[in-house]
C-alpha cells in the first residue's frame, strides 16, 4: 500500500477537530453540584499517619481543572461517598494530591505507601479508581474499577468500605460493577481529551502534597 502524506494529514485534521468539538461541548456543559467542593493544599504529604486511615490519592487536575467524572458525577459527590463509605467501617480519610503522574495504579500506589494502613485508593479527574495495597506492584492491585462511565455514587461508596475493610484486615467480596463493551468507543475521545488535561498538569518532580477537604453545601 503506497504512503499518501496528504491522506494522513487529512485524517489527522478530521479526528482534531472531532476532539476540539467534543472540548468545547464538555466545557459548555455545567451540571448543578450538591455542593462546593473546597480543596486547599498544605505541603508534602507525610507518611503513615494513622494505622486506621486509608488515604486517598487525587490525580493532578481532580477539583482542579475538572470538577466532574466522565459521566457526570461531580468530584464533590465522589469524595463524599468514597469517605462515608470509609468511615461507616470505622476508619478515617486521608486526601494527598500526587503530582507525579496521571496514570491511576501509581497513584494509588503512591497513596497505600503513604497510608499507616497500607491501602491507598487512587483516583483520577474521570473517574477511574483503584484499591492499592503498599507492597504490591503497581499493575497488580487489590481492586481496578476501569469503565468510569459505568460507576455510580454507590459503587463509589463501596469502594471506601471495601478499601477500609482491607486496611482492617479482612478479605471483603470484590465489587460487582456493570461491564459494557461499547463504553470505550462511546466515550474514547472524551477520554483522550479528560487524560490530555490531566497529563499536562502533572510533574515527575513533584511529591505528593497533603490536602484539607472541606464539602460545603
Amino acid at each position: 500500500m503506497e504512503y499518501n502524506q496528504e491522506l494522513v494529514d487529512l485524517i489527522t485534521q478530521k479526528v482534531m477537530e472531532y476532539i476540539n468539538r467534543e472540548q468545547t461541548e464538555y466545557e459548555k456543559r455545567s451540571l448543578p453540584q450538591s455542593g462546593k467542593l473546597l480543596i486547599k493544599e498544605s505541603g508534602e504529604a507525610p507518611s503513615g499517619l494513622y494505622a486506621d486511615e486509608v488515604v486517598v490519592g487525587l490525580a493532578p487536575a481532580f477539583g482542579v481543572r475538572q470538577t466532574e467524572t466522565i459521566n457526570g458525577l461531580s468530584h464533590y459527590d465522589v469524595l463524599r461517598e468514597i469517605s462515608a463509605g470509609i468511615e461507616e467501617e470505622g476508619l478515617r480519610t486521608r486526601f494527598v494530591k500526587v503530582y507525579a503522574t496521571s496514570d491511576v495504579s501509581f497513584i494509588a500506589l503512591t497513596a497505600a505507601k503513604l497510608s499507616g494502613s497500607g491501602i491507598g485508593i487512587g483516583i483520577q479527574s474521570k473517574g477511574t479508581t483503584v484499591i492499592h495495597q503498599k507492597d504490591l506492584y503497581p499493575l497488580t492491585n487489590l481492586e481496578l474499577f476501569p469503565q468510569a462511565p459505568l460507576l455510580t455514587l454507590q459503587i463509589y461508596r463501596q469502594i471506601g468500605k471495601n478499601a477500609a475493610r482491607y486496611a482492617k484486615g479482612q478479605s471483603p467480596t470484590p465489587i460487582e460493577t456493570q461491564n459494557d463493551c461499547m463504553v470505550r468507543p462511546k466515550y474514547q475521545a472524551k477520554a483522550a481529551l479528560l487524560h490530555i488535561k490531566e497529563t499536562e498538569l502533572a510533574d515527575a518532580d513533584k511529591k505528593p502534597v497533603a490536602l484539607e477537604v472541606r464539602f460545603e453545601r
